[in-house]
């Protein structure tokens, strides 16, 4: 049995189909919308920096982000294969994803299971983040 290398690149497009097929091999399909495939289509068309890890061509890890390549790079969806995961895949997504943007700040929001994960790997928390889900929900003093 000959192993295979994974080879990682930026891609400029992410076909959706992929994309869910990669979120549902990991554990981030539980908190995407995968069974929306337009609002996964417009997530594959809009992100600016996608990072790739393929094994014989298949998808079996993604770091898609979006960024100013300056300032800041929000990493919003970090995915690998389950059965491929503990081999440094998703570290090397976020270093290869932070060498295409190396003066922002790369920043993302952990999924609860990941939390005690990026730590490990060098990356500080932070305690100040804030997320609006609805419009509606923001308070306007008058």
């Amino acid at each position: 049995m000959t192993h295979t290398e994974i080879v990682y690149a930026r891609e400029l497009t992410l076909h959706p189909d992929e994309f869910i097929d990669v979120l549902k091999r990991s554990t981030l399909a539980e908190r995407r919308p995968v069974d929306d495939a337009e609002r996964i289509s417009s997530m594959c068309q809009n992100a600016n920096l996608i990072v790739t890890a393929r094994k014989d061509g298949k998808l079996v890890g993604v770091a898609r982000s979006l960024t100013d390549f300056i300032y800041c790079t929000y990493l919003s969806d970090l995915a690998v294969d389950e059965s491929l995961q503990k081999q440094g895949i998703g570290t090397r997504l976020i270093k290869e994803t932070k060498l295409h943007s190396p003066q922002a700040k790369l920043i993302l929001l952990s999924a609860p299971a990941a939390v005690n994960y990026y730590p490990k790997i060098g990356m500080t928390r932070h305690d100040h983040c804030f997320m609006l889900d609805d419009a509606d929900d923001l308070k306007i003093s008058e």
